[in-house]
């Protein structure tokens, strides 16, 4: 007998190595296609591999008010995401990009504490110091010939871990309603119809790429998109999103490795220095406090008023 309990340890397991081959992949690609052309094409790919998953269980029927949350985090989550970090490769290696996503889950402690009511704690506010403390380390590790660049690659990658951030928030609620897999296919394909416009570039593109190139941007549809996506929302559904948000610490080592066996790239030197105060800033931010805090947090709680 299969133990359920497993299932979304096996998710984010599987999630976490397609998301850090797509790294790769991007940075692969990036002489061959244009950000806006991939993004358009793998988003093509993966809404048709998640419609094979997707229609054989129905079709859903969210609310108006779960629609915006889907469109939102189509347009954000799969398009200005993916776009940005296509445009962000091109500028910085995969391991530094892979490094500089990871603040998102710091940013996504930030929003709960925004509009979720959860406190702001003094390990968030370290946290977020320190985390943003590591990025501009990295962001100073790019200095050099081709500077200005390299720093456009960096706001370009952080612009993707502040639309994924709160795409999180926004899918958390959703994927306790309607099946990961659907939300998946529904904002896979609202992030394909936004990037319409790169279409006639991804025919020339296409054609002009080899084989394997094509190849390439089939595999970044089908497994970091379609299956990497579904497992991620199987996970969300499973685990709360502060925890999850921690697994992907994993991606930026899996990536480098990766970098450099099929690439034969490493981040610069200073770069990993930016990368550890980065993630140990994320850890920072996720810490819970004392059982004396805690229990003194909940005190001050039962002295206040209860709403009418």
């Amino acid at each position: 007998m299969t133990d359920r309990s497993a299932l979304p340890l096996a998710a984010v397991a599987t999630t976490l190595v397609f998301w850090a081959s797509a790294f790769v992949a991007i940075r692969h690609l990036g002489d061959d296609f244009s950000p806006g052309a991939l993004s358009l094409g793998r988003l093509l790919v993966g809404a048709l591999a998640l419609a094979v998953l997707a229609l054989p269980r129905g079709l859903p029927r969210p609310t108006g008010r779960q629609w915006g949350s889907i469109v939102a985090i189509g347009v954000l989550w799969f398009g200005v995401y993916n776009v940005a970090l296509n445009a962000g490769e091109q500028r910085v290696d995969a391991g530094t990009a892979a490094m500089l996503i990871q603040i998102a889950p710091v940013l996504i402690a930030g929003l709960a504490a925004v509009f979720l009511g959860e406190r702001f704690t003094t390990y968030l506010a370290l946290g977020l110091v320190l985390a943003f403390s590591g990025v501009a380390v990295i962001g100073l590790s790019t200095s050099g010939d081709g500077a200005d660049r390299d720093l456009l690659g960096v706001v370009l990658c952080l612009v993707s871990a502040v639309v994924y951030a709160v795409s999180l928030v926004l899918q958390k609620p959703l994927v306790a309603q309607i099946s990961a897999v659907h939300v998946t296919w529904l904002a896979c394909t609202i992030g394909a119809v936004a990037c319409l416009p790169w279409a006639g570039q991804l025919v020339d593109e296409v054609s002009a790429a080899p084989l394997s190139s094509n190849l390439w941007l089939v595999y970044l549809g089908v497994f970091p998109t379609a299956i990497a996506f579904s497992t991620y929302a199987y996970a969300l559904n499973h685990m709360s999103a502060s925890s999850l948000g921690v697994t992907t610490y994993l991606v930026p080592p899996l990536t480098i490795v990766m970098a450099l066996v099929l690439l034969d790239e490493v981040p610069p030197p200073i770069a990993y220095v930016g990368g550890v105060l980065a993630l140990v800033g994320v850890a920072v931010a996720r810490r819970r406090p004392t059982r004396r805090a805690r229990s003194t947090e909940a005190a001050e709680a039962a002295e206040e008023p209860t709403p009418a």
